[in-house]
C-alpha cells in the first residue's frame, strides 16, 4: 500500500542531508559546548554556525537566536519571558488572537490568572481585526503575540500593518510572531513582517524534532526586556540554561540552509498542489465545503465534511495508507472544538466535521489524486453507515 502522508504542519520528515549532519555531529563532535577545550570548541563552533545560518534566512543580522527544545518552548519564553522581565511589567497589558495555537493560548491564560490584563483580537475570515486590535492598544501594552500562518486555516496574518499600529499606540509593546507554520513555507524578513521576537521550529521544515529557537532583536537583549524561564547554568547568554542539543541544533541548521536556498521553488509548487487540490474538489467533491481565507498559505487547506466527524474519515483515511489530521496535533487529544476554526467563523459542528491537509514539496499531483479517491470512498461509506 503506497503512503500519502499530508499530515506536515504536524510534522516533516527529516530530510536526508539533516540526519546525516545529526549523524555527523553525534558521532564527530560530542563535546559540551561550554566547555573550555577543543572538542568544547569546535561544539560551539557549529552552534555558532547555525545561528548565523537562521539569521540569514530571516534577514535578521544583530539579532540573538535562543535555542529551546520546541517551537512550544519558543512560545512560552516569548510571552512568559517578555511579562516577567521587568517589574514595572506586573499586572500589565497583553494582547493575542482568536485562535492561537496551544502555545499561545496557555501561557496567556496563566498570565491572566496572575492578573495581567489580556485582550484577544477577532480573526473572523482569517483576517485581523485592525480596527479591535488599534481599540485595545494603548501605552501599558507590554506584549503583542500573532502567528503568522493559523496552523488550521492556513489564513495569513497580515502581521506588518499589525506591527505599524503596535508601534505607533504601544511603544513599549514587543511583537512576537510565532512563525511555526511560515518559516521557510512563505517569502518573510523580520524587517517586513515587523517582528521583535519571532519562534521557529526545526520538525516543522525537515529538521529534527526537539529543537527550536526564539529569534529576539538585539535591542530588546540590550535593554532586558526579556527574562529566562529555564535557570542554571546560563547557557544561551543565560536564556534558556541547559547542555544544548547540539546534533539536534547542527541539523536544524541544514534543514534551514536547504529550505532557504529552495524557498521559492518550494512555495511555487505547494502553491500549484494546493491549487490542483481546490479545483479537484470544488469539481468532483461539491459537497465538502472549503475554508478559504482572503489570504492564506499554500501549503494548508482546511475542508468541512458533510455530517461525518473528522475523526471518523482520519481513521477510514488512515486505513488506506492516506495521513491528514483533525488540526493541530498539539490540541488532537482535546474534546472541545476548534478554537481556530471556530475563530474563523465555523460552528462548533463544522469543526467536529473538519479536516485539515497540510501539503510538503515532496508531494505530488499523484498524492492529491489518491486523497480525490480516498474521500469519495470514505464520503460513500461512511455516509451509508452513519
Amino acid at each position: 500500500m503506497r503512503e500519502i502522508y499530508l499530515d506536515n504542519s504536524a510534522t516533516t520528515r527529516i530530510c536526508d542531508e539533516a540526519l546525516e549532519k545529526y549523524i555527523e555531529a553525534s558521532k564527530n563532535c560530542y563535546g559540551n559546548p561550554s566547555s573550555l577545550h577543543g572538542l568544547g570548541f569546535e561544539a560551539e563552533k557549529l552552534l555558532r554556525s547555525t545561528r548565523e545560518t537562521i539569521c540569514t534566512s530571516l534577514g535578521a543580522k544583530g539579532c540573538n537566536v535562543i535555542f529551546t527544545a520546541s517551537g512550544t518552548e519558543a512560545n512560552n519564553l516569548a510571552i512568559i519571558g517578555r511579562a516577567m522581565a521587568k517589574e514595572r511589567y506586573r499586572g500589565g497589558k497583553i494582547i493575542t488572537t482568536m485562535g492561537e495555537h496551544a502555545s499561545i493560548d496557555a501561557p496567556f491564560d496563566m498570565l491572566e490568572k496572575l492578573g495581567y490584563k489580556v485582550a484577544r483580537i477577532p480573526t473572523v475570515g482569517g483576517e485581523i481585526d485592525m480596527t479591535a486590535l488599534e481599540r485595545e492598544l494603548s501605552r501599558d501594552v507590554i506584549l503583542v503575540s500573532i502567528m503568522m500562518v493559523n496552523n488550521e486555516t492556513g489564513a495569513l496574518y497580515d502581521t506588518a500593518s499589525a506591527s505599524k499600529l503596535i508601534k505607533a499606540k504601544a511603544p513599549e509593546a514587543l511583537l512576537h510572531i510565532d512563525a511555526t507554520q511560515s518559516y521557510l513555507k512563505i517569502p518573510f524578513t523580520k524587517t517586513k513582517c515587523g517582528a521583535d521576537m519571532i519562534t521557529i521550529s526545526s520538525h516543522k521544515i525537515e529538521g529534527p524534532k526537539g529543537v527550536g529557537a526564539l529569534v529576539v532583536d538585539g535591542a530588546v537583549m540590550k535593554s532586558k526586556g526579556l527574562s529566562p524561564l529555564v535557570l542554571g547554568g546560563g547557557q544561551e547568554g543565560g536564556m534558556r540554561s541547559g547542555t544544548e542539543n547540539v546534533p539536534g541544533i547542527y541539523a536544524f541548521g541544514e534543514a534551514v540552509k536547504i529550505g532557504y536556498s529552495q524557498l521559492f521553488n518550494r512555495y511555487e509548487k505547494l502553491g500549484e498542489l494546493k491549487g490542483y487540490l481546490v479545483d479537484r474538489l470544488e469539481s468532483e467533491l461539491p459537497e465538502i465545503s472549503i475554508t478559504k481565507p482572503k489570504k492564506s498559505a499554500p501549503h494548508i487547506l482546511n475542508i468541512t465534511l458533510p455530517s461525518i466527524k473528522s475523526e471518523t474519515m482520519l481513521h477510514y483515511l488512515s486505513s488506506l495508507g492516506i495521513f491528514v489530521s483533525s488540526g493541530s496535533a498539539c490540541s488532537s487529544n482535546g474534546t472541545h472544538a476548534s478554537s481556530a476554526l471556530t475563530a474563523f467563523g465555523r460552528s462548533d459542528k463544522e469543526a467536529d466535521t473538519s479536516v485539515r491537509i497540510s501539503l510538503s514539496h515532496k508531494n505530488t499531483r499523484e498524492d492529491i489524486d489518491g486523497l480525490i479517491d480516498g474521500l469519495k470512498s470514505g464520503l460513500n461509506k461512511l455516509s451509508r453507515i452513519r
